[in-house]
């Protein structure tokens, strides 16, 4: 199955350091049957966006934290790893794309990272520290978010993180 695990610059650069990554509390997103009904349309390639994107919004949620801690070093971009993986458990108590892997995601599994590029650096900051309230229902927060949400996170191949990390 196709999981898009939401990270942070900090976590591209333990994946590029250690051959793997460690994804929050096991959470990640993934096309499941619920995000499929949730959508009256749409065929698998959009759908496969659909949780990319819920990805990209837990992305910053784990921003609001290490930017609030005051990490000088993390970049204010969304990472979203995409990985092939096989044991995979539904999360129906979350979103309805979230999805719990055990253990860790080795770079041999990784498809694809993405992240954003350094001109949504702003408005993804803007957005880590209002994605809760908008979360909430917050029309200014979810300006916010949306602003953020409007930038489109760049593709790369796993053979490009190291020279991603190394020029972040």
């Amino acid at each position: 199955m196709r999981i898009y695990v939401p990270a942070t610059w900090p976590m591209l650069r333990t994946l590029v350091k250690n051959g793997t990554v460690d994804p929050i509390g096991g959470t990640a997103f993934a096309l499941t049957p619920r995000l499929r009904e949730s959508y009256t349309s749409g065929d698998e390639e959009e759908l496969e966006y659909a949780a990319l994107t819920e990805a990209a919004r837990a992305s910053l949620r784990l921003l609001a934290v290490e930017l609030g801690v005051g990490e000088d070093t993390t970049p204010a971009r969304r990472v979203v790893i995409a990985a092939d993986l096989d044991d995979v458990t539904l999360r129906p108590d979350l979103d309805d794309g979230a999805v719990r892997i055990a253990g860790t995601v080795p770079f041999e599994t990784i498809a694809a990272v993405h992240v954003d590029n350094d001109e949504a650096e702003y408005a993804v900051r803007q957005a880590a520290g209002a994605v809760d309230a908008a979360d909430m229902g917050d029309l200014d927060a979810e300006f916010l978010v949306g602003e953020a949400e409007d930038h489109e996170l760049a593709w790369y191949d796993p053979s490009e993180v190291a020279f991603l990390v190394e020029l972040g």
